[in-house]
């Protein structure tokens, strides 16, 4: 958990998660109007609140999935799968 790696995953996470919050407070179809008329403080804490609960939930996953990670796979969070040939 107190590695580079671990952290930049971490806030890479818990940023995606406040741009989604943000864009789920904004309305999403309704988007430049509703921008216009948004209640900066609901977005602002709402997507605060998204990426606090996503950073908790990576410090939890430290202990459980892949040492090091944030994530809760324990086959670490970037592995690849093979297309069997046909």
């Amino acid at each position: 958990m107190w590695s580079k790696k671990f952290w930049r995953d971490a806030v890479e996470r818990a940023v995606s998660t406040a741009a989604q919050s943000a864009l789920l407070v904004l309305g999403g179809g309704a988007l430049p109007g509703s921008v216009i008329n948004a209640n900066w403080q609901n977005v602002g804490g709402f997507a605060a609140g998204g990426a606090m609960l996503t950073l908790l939930k990576a410090i939890a996953a430290s202990n459980v999935g892949t040492k090091g990670s944030a994530s809760l796979d324990p086959a670490g969070a970037r592995h690849s799968r093979t297309v069997p040939a046909r």
